[in-house]
Parts: C-alpha cells; sequence; structure tokens
C-alpha cells in the first residue's frame, strides 16, 4: 500500500513551492519544526515520533514550545508569543492534542492556532491500514474541510441573558473561492478523479449557497476532474453504506468537523488518521485525538496519528526519501503486528 500521492501536498500552493524546495541539497539540509507536544499523551507520542525521525537520520531539529494558554488583559486566554513567533519562523509545525477547558474565558487553543496562522485548509486523508480489520476493508477518501470560518467563526452573543444566545454562520466568497481551489488543485495533483462538494443549500440557501456557487465555478476550470454536489445527511448515510462511490470531499468548517471523524470511524477511528492544517505560509500537522488524560504518563500511548501526520509534514517538506522510508517501516510493522496479533485469537 502506498501513501505517497495520498500525502502530497507540496503542488498545492504557490507559496509553499517558494518555501519548501525538492532539489537534492535540500533534502539534507536541516529544517527547523515547531514542535507542540501538547497534554495529556502529546509528550508521550511526541517523543516516539521524535525517536523515529531520528533513527530514520531526517535532517529536522525541533523547536519544542509550550502552549499553555496566557491570559490577556481582557480575561481571555491566547497562545503565547513565543509559539506564534517560532512558527512564523519555521513555518511548519508539528502538533500533539491540546485540551481546552469548557467555560467563559478559554477560547479552543485548536481554533486559535488555525485562526493565527489562517490555516485555511484541514486536510485528513482516510485510508484503511493494511490488516487492520474494520467493517471496510478499502476506503480511500479525503476530507477537505474549511478552516476559518462557517459556524466556527466564534461569533455568538446572548439575546436575552441565559435565555437566547445566537450564533453567527460566517460564509464568504472568498475562503469559499480558496478552499474550492485546494481541493480541486489537490485531486488533481494527488491521482483523483472526483470532488464532491458537501453542503446544505437546501435549508441554507444563501450561505452555503454561496459556498457551492464557489465550487461550481472552480470545477470549470479543471475539466480533468469530476464535480459532484451532496447533502451533508445524504453523504453520512451513503459513506457508512459504501465510502467507496467518494473521493475528495469539500464542505464548511462544521460539515468538515463531523463528516471527517465519521469518515476516521471507518478505519479504525482517531487514533489511526493523520491530519494537516495548511496556510499559503505556514502549515500545521497534528494527531487529531483527544489528550486521553487516564493513560498519561502510563507509556500505552498510541503515537500512529502523529506519526502519519508528521509524514504528511516531510512529504510537504519535500523530504520525501525520508518520508517514504518511516512509511514503508510503519506499513510493514502494522501488518506483522496484526498478523500476529489476530492469530491470537
Amino acid at each position: 500500500m502506498q501513501f505517497s500521492k495520498l500525502f502530497n501536498y507540496r503542488p498545492l500552493l504557490q507559496n509553499a513551492r517558494k518555501t519548501f524546495a525538492t532539489s537534492s541539497s535540500r533534502q539534507q539540509e536541516i529544517r527547523r519544526v515547531t514542535l507542540i507536544p501538547g497534554d495529556g499523551i502529546g509528550p508521550e507520542i511526541s517523543a516516539a515520533v521524535q525517536q523515529i525521525f531520528a533513527a530514520a537520520k531526517t535532517p529536522i531539529e525541533w523547536d519544542p514550545v509550550d502552549v499553555t494558554p496566557v491570559r490577556g488583559k481582557d480575561g481571555v486566554y491566547s497562545i503565547p508569543s513565543k509559539c506564534i513567533e517560532l512558527m512564523h519562523v519555521n513555518k511548519v509545525g508539528l502538533k500533539g492534542p491540546l485540551e481546552t477547558p469548557i467555560g467563559k474565558g478559554h477560547r479552543s487553543l485548536n481554533l486559535a492556532v488555525r485562526r493565527e496562522f489562517n490555516l485555511f485548509a484541514n486536510v485528513r486523508p482516510c485510508r484503511s491500514l493494511q490488516g487492520h480489520k474494520t467493517l471496510y476493508d478499502n476506503v480511500d477518501v479525503v476530507t477537505i474541510r474549511e478552516n476559518t470560518e462557517g459556524e466556527y467563526s466564534g461569533i455568538e452573543h446572548e439575546i436575552i441573558p441565559g435565555s437566547i444566545i445566537q450564533c453567527i454562520k460566517l460564509i464568504t466568497e472568498e475562503a469559499s473561492r480558496r478552499i474550492a481551489r485546494f481541493s480541486f488543485e489537490y485531486a488533481r495533483n494527488n491521482g483523483r478523479k472526483l470532488v464532491t462538494a458537501v453542503h446544505k443549500a437546501n435549508i441554507m440557501r444563501m450561505s452555503d449557497g454561496l459556498f457551492l456557487k464557489m465550487c461550481r465555478e472552480a470545477s470549470k476550470d479543471f475539466p480533468d476532474i469530476q464535480f459532484k454536489e451532496a447533502y451533508l445527511d445524504t453523504v453520512c448515510l451513503n459513506m457508512v453504506q459504501n465510502p467507496n462511490q467518494y473521493d475528495v470531499l469539500v464542505m464548511p468548517n462544521l460539515y468538515g468537523d463531523i463528516l471527517s471523524d465519521l469518515c476516521a470511524g471507518l478505519i479504525g477511528g482517531l487514533g489511526v488518521t493523520p491530519s494537516g492544517n495548511i496556510g499559503e505560509n505556514v502549515a500545521v500537522f497534528e494527531s487529531v485525538h483527544g489528550t486521553a488524560p487516564d493513560i498519561a504518563g502510563k507509556n500505552k500511548a498510541n503515537p500512529t496519528a502523529l506519526l502519519l501526520s508528521g509524514i504528511m509534514m516531510l512529504r510537504y517538506m519535500g523530504l520525501e526519501s525520508y518520508a517514504n522510508k518511516i512509511e514503508k517501516a510503519f506499513l510493514n510493522f502494522t501488518k506483522i503486528f496484526f498478523q500476529i496479533f489476530l492469530g491470537l485469537f
């Protein structure tokens, strides 16, 4: 099984091409990567990935940084300035899971990271692992989620204190066009044949209608890529019945949050699902599972999701040979592991 094309991001963005050259000399040049270990099991799985990268002799030097939120004068917690500075310098980051307390004054740190660096595209490949038995053994879909607006724009307020809350869904022409074109570029550069726009324009005619309009317009510039439209609820139904009918799916923020987790469930869960957040100048690759505080510090956490995200990161940086080496070893190991494990039962 080859994941090479699945993780090929470099051709997608002009700025990324300028920043990350792919010559042989660049293959050996030491790169600095911002490492956000995260909370709970984050430090353990981050250490495991670092060990694997070191064994593969990847030309990476890590800049670990703590993102424990800092409370500002307005009472709102935000990302420490050191993390922001390092990300702007290094341009690439690898992030473990972050825990955000629920309650007033606490902003989602994951959302804060995406917003701070304008990481407009969340790309999550879901592909079956050979030997890992799930309901389907041939899943191969990619969800591409608009990462900066929608219901996650953070625009909420009270109409009547304690009784009525209003949440604003923000959809703009610029962001919708950008993610639509990104999706078609991704499909073209990764040998994909179909892009499906997931929406609810039948209900939210103006907001989702604008998103769908931008997808339709973008499709005209990619005649080699088939384009379809589908309602979110229909896609969820069809996905659990026959995921093979889908290839690349592009959608607004909230829908992507939900559907990407559904797709992850088809291949074994978030623990085996990589993820990348791509911006025009910065990219952050991450594990999307939780912090699992109940097993933190017990050396029980599986680093697969963060490792696969690290492989995505290497390919984004043009370090193909190192990505291939680690990926091959990982796939060989998992195949043998599942054969032995399943043979015990």
